[in-house]
């Protein structure tokens, strides 16, 4: 039940954004045990430097021009292994689409299970 937000640069090479969308995806499942079929996914291009802004450098980590913003909001009660293997997971199958690992920005925003509804005005978990 994750909603994902992933931000990406316009200027990006072809076919990125699905390669990118399905490497988050595929982490999920992997180490959140999200259902294959649970994928609700809002994928957006911003022209560098107007729709989306990064530094050159934070906390030591060097940023380049293919930053990737993740941000998945999600159901509460994973672990911080879960969290730190996810974070591992989504930047290691990036790398291998065309993403450095130090350009992948993943914010996770939790939420309690009765904020959900997936159609017809209902809220399964509440």
């Amino acid at each position: 039940m994750p909603l994902v937000r992933i931000s990406l640069p316009a200027d990006r090479p072809n076919a990125l954004s699905e390669r990118v969308s399905h490497g988050v995806h595929s982490a999920m499942v992997d180490t959140f045990n999200v259902p294959e079929d649970d994928r609700f996914q809002i994928i957006s291009e911003h022209v560098p430097g107007e729709g989306m802004i990064w530094p050159d450098s934070f906390l030591g980590i060097t940023h380049g021009s293919m930053v990737a913003f993740v941000q998945i909001t999600c159901a509460e009660g994973r672990s911080v292994e879960q969290k730190k293997a996810l974070f591992a997971a989504i930047a290691a199958n990036l790398a291998r689409v065309g993403v450095p690992e130090n350009d992948v920005i993943i914010n996770l925003v939790e939420t309690a299970r009765e904020n959900w509804s997936f159609g017809n005005g209902l809220a399964p978990f509440a």
